[in-house]
């Protein structure tokens, strides 16, 4: 073994070790990878940011940007409205639902497609009397397997078609995946309807009208005409008692007390750290006529002649230093009515919403608290409460770094709250009443997509210039405007894809891929090229379980050529291998975004998902392996 199959080899285990101890961005540990293969001589500086210019990272953007497209001119919404059927049946909505999803992900980001159909899932649950992640969890295993059906379903194919363009054998066409894909898509949804029922993990009464997000972890204030004040600690917890909350901390002063005694007396001013789901939290406030701390909207609704009354009426004078003065407070108030007035009429006829949105894994507030985003003073929203699946922190609120699939509760105007989970990548998990179809946007959104599709297919132009033409369409004809255009783009997914892409070269050109094989291959496949897939399938399934399938496909890509080529067998074979393992993230909650995505809304724990994961990846083997033999033989 040389000294740079050595070094390359001791890259990839650190960067796996990284990927899956997940305390750094996946896109900056391949960074911090491509780094260390130039510091150390396997990648020429010159050449270390060619990846980026690959077409399948050029690829991967133009279906994010064609996706948001698609979401924001209401084709989906219009397709979803008439291919979901009116019916009391649970499971012909949920199979109908899924497969929808299935459908739609083999044509644009499986993300994407999770995130339009979630709402309606959350709303079938409701409507069926069914728990949330009964709904979620096929929904989201469905959209994962609908990515294997098509070139652009997911970025692995895209991976795996530029490593054959790459080693000579020129790209996979648009549907050169279709025939493996399609046949292990069915499989795999008849274990999901057929098991589903028995393995997904019920975790919440199927009779509750609100989907289970958790208890929120929310600060209340004691005011100073509170019931609370006066009261000791012990005695508030008994009055809440029976609501099912818990208050859990006493913050005094900005000073948070930690497991305060039930002795405390309780004092104007205190922010109570309450525990409760939100209809018992909502109970709670009331018995102790306490408010949220970031609730600093009025109760009542005035009109503007009670507004002009109030600051019109005689101020009382000042009083004596032993008194406590009101007239700060009043001209606080003059002038924030005066601040409030100039903001317009039709401010005061925004409806103020409480909304409950949840975190995406990609989401830009990931790592950012409400007092960093501004969120009152720049977006004029309040964060009332967070929900993070029972786990409790000792930090204030508004400095509480939020986490994929936190459950955020948002006060505000209703186009605002929904503009800015829209825009900051959460997905509000309420009616999604402000994206009215167009019917006139929707069909050139979805003509767009069809024609990029169908030129790649007939290989008119390469893959990646007929989704940027497609780009182009759509900002020209202003469906995603051009300010909006980079917005769209998961940067984390393209900078991984694009350092990642000169290691897993690097692993090729130093001879560590074919080290790899050899050892594979003599030590457990015992030569056997059809033993050689099945371990390249599985060996790619686990690696995706636990890091970013698109690392995980440049990670095997060279390893399955390598294989290939010792075994003297058809690449194709090893290739289509690694595409359906990388596309079969079923076992954790980090395997893939749309599995975080819904462990929040479902009341999901991180070992649910194994359950119904592991038959599915059993079958999908099973499955996927006879078929790539019948369409790619060896």
């Amino acid at each position: 073994m040389s000294i740079d199959q050595v070094t390359i080899l001791a890259i990839l285990l650190t960067t796996i070790v990284l990927f899956v101890w997940g305390r750094w961005r996946h896109d900056l540990v391949a960074a911090a990878a491509l780094l260390a293969c130039v510091i150390f001589g396997l990648v020429p500086g010159r050449d270390a940011f060619e990846g980026f210019g690959h077409p399948a990272v050029i690829t991967v953007a133009a279906i994010l940007i064609l996706s948001r497209a698609l979401q924001t001119s209401g084709a989906v919404d219009i397709l979803t409205e008439r291919m979901l059927p009116k019916t009391d049946n649970a499971f012909i909505a949920n199979t109908m639902l899924v497969s929808l999803a299935a459908f739609l992900s083999a044509f644009m980001n499986n993300v994407g497609a999770l995130a339009l159909l979630m709402p309606v899932a959350i709303q079938l649950a409701q409507k069926h009397g069914l728990a949330p992640g009964q709904m979620l969890m096929p929904l989201a295993f469905g959209s994962i397997l609908g990515g294997m059906m098509t070139l652009i379903g997911t970025p692995p194919n895209l991976i795996v078609s530029g490593f054959r363009a790459d080693a000579g054998m020129g790209a996979f066409t648009m549907f050169d995946f279709t025939p493996v894909g399609v046949v292990v898509v069915l499989a795999g949804l008849a274990v999901i309807f057929g098991l589903g029922r028995f393995l997904i993990p019920v975790r919440e009464r199927s009779d509750l009208e609100d989907f289970d997000t958790g208890d929120y972890l929310t600060e209340a204030r004691i005011a100073q005409k509170s019931d609370a004040v006066g009261m000791r600690l012990s005695e508030a917890e008994d009055e809440i008692e029976d609501t099912g909350s818990q208050i859990v901390g006493l913050i005094r002063d900005e000073e948070r007390i930690r497991s305060p005694h039930g002795n405390y007396k309780l004092q104007a001013g205190d922010i109570l750290v309450i525990e409760a789901e939100p209809k018992a939290l909502v109970t709670a406030l009331s018995k102790l006529n306490i408010r949220l701390e970031e609730d600093k909207r009025e109760p009542q609704v005035h009109t503007r002649s009670d507004q002009a009354d109030s600051r019109t009426s005689v101020k009382k004078p000042a009083k004596t230093s032993g008194e406590t003065s009101t007239q700060e407070p009043d001209r606080d108030k003059e002038r924030k009515d005066q601040d409030d007035d100039k903001r317009g009429e039709s401010r005061e006829a925004e409806e103020i919403v409480l909304m409950e949105v949840v975190v995406m894994p990609s989401s830009s507030i990931i790592g950012r608290s409400a007092r960093a985003l501004k969120l009152r003073t720049q977006y004029d929203i309040n964060l009332l409460a967070v929900s993070r699946q029972g786990q409790r922190t000792i930090a204030r609120l508004k400095t509480l770094r939020f986490r994929p699939s936190d459950v955020l509760l948002l006060q505000g105007p209703l186009e605002t709250v929904h503009e800015f989970a829209v825009n900051n990548g959460c997905i509000p998990l309420a009616e999604r009443s402000l994206r009215i179809p167009r019917p006139g946007q929707a069909l050139a959104a979805a003509g767009i997509m069809l024609g990029a599709v169908a030129i790649a297919a007939l290989g008119l132009l390469p893959t990646a210039v007929a989704f940027v033409l497609g780009v182009l369409a759509t900002v020209l004809t202003r469906l995603v405007p051009a300010r909006k255009v980079y917005e769209a783009i998961d940067w984390p997914v393209i900078v991984l894809l694009g350092a990642l892409i000169p290691v897993a070269g690097a692993m090729e050109s130093t001879g560590a891929a074919d080290l790899i094989t050899r050892t594979l291959l003599d030590q457990v496949a015992g030569g056997g090229p059809i033993l050689a897939m099945i371990i390249v399938m599985v060996v790619t399934i686990v690696l995706s379980s636990v890091m970013n399938n698109a690392a995980t496909a440049a990670v095997m890509c060279p390893i399955a050529l390598s294989s290939a080529d010792v075994l003297d067998v058809n690449p194709d074979s090893l290739l289509m291998a690694v595409a359906v393992g990388a596309s079969c993230a079923f076992l954790t909650p980090i395997a893939h975004q749309n599995n975080t995505l819904i462990l929040g809304p479902g009341g999901f724990r991180f070992g649910d998902y194994w359950r119904l994961g592991l038959p599915l990846e059993i079958i999908v083997v099973a499955v996927g392996v006879p078929m790539i033999l019948l369409v790619w033989p060896l």
